[in-house]
């Protein structure tokens, strides 16, 4: 359905959506976007690097710990 839209389809919507809300209202809109793509990304690679320092720290600690020598009296 969405394959037979063409270039004129395409304009007629961009200028239909244009008289409906206005050129201020989209420009603030797509900066809401682009906020929320930047947010999603900054999200995105901290969850990466919080998952690589855990397994930094899982790989160092491979030495099992040492047991306690218990001495009798």
């Amino acid at each position: 359905m969405l394959n037979n839209i063409g270039l004129p389809g395409l304009l007629l919507i961009t200028v239909v959506v244009l008289v409906l809300f206005g050129r201020g209202k989209i420009a603030s809109l797509m900066g809401e976007v682009g906020k929320g793509i930047s947010s999603f990304k900054r999200g995105v690679s901290e969850g990466k690097r919080e998952l690589d320092d855990l397994k930094a720290e899982q790989a160092r600690d491979v030495t099992p710990e040492e047991q306690e020598t218990k001495t009798s009296i």
